[in-house]
């Protein structure tokens, strides 16, 4: 674990692991970055740079929440940028790093090389997931044991009855395999989550659809977005949709996997986001 100072003196955590052409990594949630892993073994191809965002992980939970808002968070990814001394770099986001992603690329294109957007969420831009295409995507579970508990847990949520209860009932929907690893997997997860730091970030003002969506038009960097078939969070065509906004963008569904591809398919993960980003394409350099 290393440590920068960002734009404000906050003191930011970031994690350094593998050799080569450096890849930062936003996470989603926001939350520990640690939920990412080893990314289907990216740091033995890639030198691997995960942020905490402000207020998971390691790094500061600031005074004031409203600085964990996600347009407020560019500052600290450009803040770490300028610390690794890249004057352009790769990035990769999952989920609802993507919204943080996007937003950095309407503010400071010209420092990405190579854009990852995994299984990303859409809110940055304005693309509605509706209640339909959810049960859409996850009807494609149904043959699965667990499958009516949850769909019926899914219901609820689109009814606003949900509770807590209600929430952990569709965690199988997020992996392409409900087993044991998937299991152990979630429940690191709901302990790397302070909600008051995700209602934060996305709380009003965070997101402007109509400028970043003009943005991204004229961002001709490589983008990459990748989905998962089986992924209620963030269904192919949504993904596709988001694809489409992009100039020069590629777009692959994994199939068989959910919300976390690197966990349900670590072999076909590398493969795509390898021959996506390459090994040594990236400037910069190793950070070592």
């Amino acid at each position: 674990m290393e440590f920068f100072t960002s734009y404000d003196g906050a003191r930011l955590a970031y994690h350094v692991s593998g050799e080569g052409p450096p890849l930062v990594c936003l996470p989603g949630g926001p939350q520990d970055s640690a939920y990412l892993g080893d990314l289907g073994c990216l740091p033995a191809h890639r030198q691997v740079v995960r942020l905490d965002l402000r207020g998971t992980g390691a790094s500061a939970m600031p005074d004031d929440l409203a600085l964990c808002r996600c347009d407020r968070m560019v500052d600290d990814v450009e803040a770490l940028r300028e610390h690794l001394g890249l004057d352009r770099m790769d990035l990769l986001a999952h989920s609802g790093g993507a919204n943080l992603a996007v937003q950095y690329v309407s503010r400071c294109p010209e420092r990405i090389s190579r854009l990852v957007l995994v299984t990303p969420s859409v809110r940055a831009v304005g693309i509605a997931i509706t209640a339909d295409l959810r049960r859409e995507t996850v009807r494609l579970r149904r043959s699965e044991p667990w499958f009516p508990e949850a769909f019926a847990a899914l219901e609820a949520i689109a009814a606003g009855q949900a509770d807590t209860g209600t929430w952990q009932a569709i965690a199988p929907f997020s992996y392409g395999r409900w087993d044991e690893a998937a299991r152990a997997h979630q429940a690191a997860e709901e302990k790397q989550m302070n909600m008051e730091v995700v209602a934060a970030f996305g709380a009003d003002g965070a997101f402007t659809p109509h400028a970043t969506r003009a943005a991204i038009a004229c961002f001709s960097a490589p983008v990459l977005v990748l989905t998962g078939e089986v992924d209620p969070g963030a269904p192919p065509s949504t993904s596709a949709e988001l694809a489409g906004l992009f100039p020069n963008a590629d777009f692959v569904v994994q199939p068989g996997t959910g919300h976390f591809p690197w966990l349900d398919g670590a072999d076909q993960f590398l493969t795509t986001a390898l021959g996506f980003l390459g090994a040594s394409h990236a400037c910069g350099g190793n950070l070592r």
